[in-house]
């Protein structure tokens, strides 16, 4: 998430899900000491992975981690808090990052060291009315950090929703796209990768913009491969 390198897409099959095709895909990565972040998906089995490749972890605890997140939400202490507040597009939104280390009556899980808890308050205007919406959501981690640094990885975290998935989705046109057959799916998503790969090295912020000028500009795309 730092570098915001966006790596090789891993197909997974119609018939199995994302739990089943992340094992294999933290063992290709070969990578060590680096924090993986996951979705709600995520189980036990895959947690001992990522703790036995030598890497750590930060994932969403939602519903579907029944006992642990029902545990997490009856027995969380905040120990130390850090507080944020962001502006912009007619929206004022305050956050609180809590964090808990004693795990005394908490469902045994591997590696875990760290809860953390973050309660979001939203103040917007719709229709000339101003609206309120508050949100808390809770994060497991097999490390110990400061309640800014989890704000830092977390606010990573639900980047990658924006600046990746929201691009490829819209921008690139891949929600629309009729390609299903053979490898080609993945062949455009290996493309579609690289193309933003290549646009954010370049220091473009905005992507649609960089395709515009890609698909106009010649001296662009000469730019964007150290052409002459």
């Amino acid at each position: 998430m730092e570098r915001g390198l966006i790596l090789e897409p891993y197909p997974v099959d119609c018939k199995t899900n994302e739990i089943k095709a992340l094992p294999e895909f933290i063992e290709q990565l070969a990578l060590k000491g680096v924090v993986i972040a996951f979705d709600a998906m995520s189980t036990q089995k895959t947690c001992q992975l990522i703790l036995d490749s030598e890497n750590h972890y930060l994932g969403a605890l939602k519903g579907n981690q029944g006992l642990l997140h029902k545990s997490v939400q009856a027995h969380f202490i905040a120990e130390t808090s850090y507080t944020e507040l962001s502006k912009g597009h007619g929206r004022v939104e305050k956050r609180v990052i809590s964090l808990c280390t004693t795990l005394d009556d908490i469902k045994p899980w591997p590696g875990l060291k760290t809860l953390i808890r973050v309660e979001s308050e939203r103040q917007f205007n719709y229709g000339g009315q101003l609206r309120q919406e508050t949100e808390t959501r809770y994060y497991i981690a097999s490390y110990l950090d400061s309640a800014d640094a989890f704000a830092q990885r977390i606010r990573g975290y639900w980047g990658v929703e924006n600046k990746v998935h929201h691009v490829r989705d819209v921008t690139q046109g891949e929600d629309a796209s009729r390609i299903r057959m053979y490898q080609l799916p993945q062949i455009f998503a290996v493309a579609r990768n690289f193309a933003l790969n290549l646009y954010r090295s370049n220091q473009f912020s905005n992507m649609a913009q960089a395709e515009r000028l890609c698909k106009f500009g010649l001296d662009t795309l000469k730019s964007i491969f150290r052409m002459k």
